[in-house]
């Protein structure tokens, strides 16, 4: 039997449905407030299961190419990923040279 209904449109591979803030940590011994956020998202089946099959063949988690992703985002983007690149970028933008780093090992010549 065929049933006269249409198929809906495929909704986009990735949707955003949802986030939270981290709550404050409860243990008084631990950090104040988490230093990870979380957002939830929901893909299409066959983009589900490519990325799945990804993290298998490469042997990463699913958070790990997630954030593999997410940082070539930010970089595609010209945006810091951490604190470090951050003030690089702050640097380069004020216009002062980085400083050099001195080696190790390194003798000044004897003046005989």
């Amino acid at each position: 039997m065929a049933s006269g209904r249409r198929s809906k449109p495929s909704p986009p591979a990735l949707r955003i449905v949802g986030g939270s803030k981290a709550a404050p940590a409860k243990d008084v011994s631990a950090r104040a407030e988490r230093t990870e956020r979380g957002k939830r998202v929901q893909f299409d089946l066959e983009t589900w299961h490519a990325l799945d099959l990804l993290a298998r063949d490469s042997m990463k988690t699913f958070q790990e190419l997630a954030d593999e992703a997410f940082r070539d985002l930010l970089h595609k983007h010209g945006r810091p990923v951490d604190l470090k690149d951050a003030l690089k970028k702050s640097l380069k933008q004020s216009g002062a040279a980085e400083p050099t780093r001195k080696g190790k090992g390194r003798t000044r010549p004897r003046a005989d």
